[in-house]
């Protein structure tokens, strides 16, 4: 790459000559191409070169008339067709009727391993559906367990507390009618 120094015009200029250069050294390689490929191809055909220009170059193919005394023969037969007997008839429709029901016979193979896979899986779905089941159930079960078991617990406490209030009350009433007995006598 080429280093342009001077103001922004300068640079522009530069680099559009630059660009200019380089799509002209692209076309004379692309022509030198063509032409040794068409020369290679068929010595009927000559290029001639019209113009350069900044966008790319144009060409002109000359095609020599062609020559009329190595005429090509062109004309096309169909293939012949070869006598079928009964018997070859009968084996070909034998043949294909063997193919169709071996056909049949993998695609009905197929509908039954999709349809055993199918059960399989539509199987494992309740037995895992009915494991949850059971362990949802299990654990609600003991879930249910504590919390009877802390309830139970928590009344009994509540109860003795009850209890142990009412022997202070009842204390309290015996030491307050003990004392209205001895203050009366």
């Amino acid at each position: 790459m080429i280093r342009v120094n001077g103001s922004g015009e300068e640079r522009s200029a530069a680099l559009v000559n630059q660009k200019q250069e380089l799509v002209h050294g692209i076309n004379d390689e692309l022509a030198k191409i063509i032409q040794s490929d068409l020369k290679m191809a068929d010595s009927d055909i000559k290029v001639k070169e019209l113009e350069k220009r900044a966008s790319g170059q144009a060409f002109e193919l000359i095609l020599s008339p062609p020559s009329t005394d190595a005429a090509p023969d062109l004309s096309i037969s169909s293939p012949k067709k070869k006598e079928c007997s009964l018997e070859e008839i009968q084996k070909k429709l034998e043949a294909a009727e063997e193919r169709r029901k071996l056909h049949e016979a993998e695609i009905l193979k197929q509908l039954a391993e999709k349809r055993e896979h199918e059960k399989e899986v539509l199987q494992k779905a309740i037995e895992e559906n009915n494991n949850f089941s059971k362990m949802a159930e299990e654990k609600l079960t003991s879930k249910m367990e504590t919390n009877k078991e802390k309830r139970e617990a928590q009344m009994a406490a509540k109860l003795e507390r009850l209890r142990e209030k009412d022997k202070k009350v009842e204390e309290i009433r015996r030491g307050k009618d003990c004392d209205s007995r001895t203050a009366t006598s």
